[in-house]
């Protein structure tokens, strides 16, 4: 799983049917001192977050898990909203 913190979100109106009235969100993944890595992806949203949160995601086939046993194309998904960090 990876730390990355919400930007904001996309809307779309042409999308497979399976993404319907899932939440998909610009996220800028960070490194463990919570600094920019890299470009930002999109993620669909598990777990209710907002713009500004910190959360942790998973990507990969496992992306898909949260929405069994629906067959979701998806690489990113938020599966948790962090609340706090401790190095």
């Amino acid at each position: 799983m990876f730390l990355a913190q919400v930007q904001g979100r996309v809307w779309c109106t042409a999308k497979n049917d399976s993404l319907d009235g899932k939440k998909m969100l610009v996220v800028q993944p960070l490194d463990p001192q919570l600094k920019p890595r890299g470009k930002p992806i999109i993620a669909l949203d598990s777990v209710g977050a907002g713009t500004g949160e910190i959360v942790y995601y998973c990507r990969g086939k496992e992306a898909s898990f949260p929405w069994l046993p629906a067959e979701t194309p998806v690489d990113s998904t938020i599966v948790g909203i962090v609340d706090r960090v401790d190095l």
